[in-house]
């Protein structure tokens, strides 16, 4: 079976059983077994005493260690797996665990039906589970943007970034991706703490999503069927704080005709972003609504061209 057979059989496994919750209870889940071993190595070696360049030598060598780590891991169980469909089907079940599409959609749909509601308080207690920013100091519009903007920088990093690789580099590309970006979402922070020791994970970051995050914005675009998806994406996105997030934020605020990012508090500081169509209207409870949607009809575009891929190769 071809990798982008194996990545479009993953998904499907992912999308009708997720990872469910009674697994989790019992074993946790692999990334979150990598963010154990993430945490060793940033309390062992992110020493505040240390220099800025001791510190971004040891979070190096950290980054290459676990990135390695994981890499060869997914090498052995894909070639110890026999060749015959269990175990196929064994490898489909492992790279299924590490696609998101349908936590994330669960997540955001979480915000969508209270803010349908009025229902704010509860909306914000939604919205706190998938974005840093403090959910207090949200209003309506700041909830509904906070929503759309994980839900398309997280189609990129959570599915088709993941899958991207899956397709190029089978488990091992995927497992090496996953790596990645956990490393970048745990340390890869340009705060006192990690502008250091996380500097060269938030770089690899960049460089493993710069394809996919432009895909993704592509996909968006295409399924939100207004050329204003394409227009916005491709004028705005470079003013983002991310080289990568701006592409599938802008074109979702293109899509929705509202304006997405901005500035944002956490809970420790104000960040000053710039806004994406910031001449459009602010999102609200609908916009998530419809945002869900052209979310679906992107994934089934992207399903598509992995069948396509999947079928050239096997003929």
């Amino acid at each position: 079976m071809s990798a982008a057979a194996l990545m479009l059989l993953a998904w499907m496994i992912e999308c009708l059983l997720g990872w469910p919750d009674w697994i989790y209870a019992r074993i946790r889940h692999p990334v979150v077994w990598f963010g154990a071993l993430v945490s060793v190595f940033d309390t062992t070696l992110n020493k505040e005493t240390w220099s800025h360049r001791s510190r971004y030598v040891a979070g190096s060598v950290a980054t290459i260690i676990l990135f390695a780590g994981a890499t060869a891991i997914a090498v052995g169980v894909a070639r110890l797996l026999p060749g015959d469909w269990w175990g196929v089907a064994l490898e489909a079940l492992i790279a299924a665990s590490l696609v998101a599409s349908r936590s994330l959609y669960t997540h955001v749909a979480a915000v969508a039906a209270p803010m349908a509601k009025n229902d704010l308080a509860r909306a914000r207690r939604a919205v706190a589970r998938i974005v840093g920013r403090d959910p207090d100091q949200l209003d309506e519009a700041g909830v509904a943007r906070a929503g759309l903007e994980s839900l398309a920088e997280n189609a990129s990093d959570g599915v088709i970034a993941p899958l991207f690789w899956g397709a190029v580099f089978g488990l091992p590309g995927l497992a090496a991706y996953k790596a990645i970006n956990t490393l970048d979402s745990m340390i890869g922070h340009k705060n006192d703490r990690y502008a250091a020791f996380g500097g060269f994970a938030a770089r690899l970051d960049d460089f493993a999503n710069w394809i996919p995050a432009r895909l993704t914005g592509s996909l968006i675009a295409a399924a939100s069927l207004t050329r204003s998806s394409f227009n916005v994406m491709l004028r705005d996105a470079r003013h983002h704080r991310s080289p990568n997030a701006g592409w599938p934020e802008a074109a979702m605020a293109g899509g929705l005709g509202v304006r997405l990012s901005g500035p944002r508090r956490y809970s420790d500081h104000i960040s000053e972003e710039p806004w994406l169509n910031k001449d459009a209207r602010d999102p609200d409870a609908a916009d998530i609504t419809a945002g869900l949607a052209i979310y679906r009809r992107a994934m089934i575009l992207a399903a598509c061209i992995l069948a396509f891929i999947a079928v050239a190769h096997a003929i």
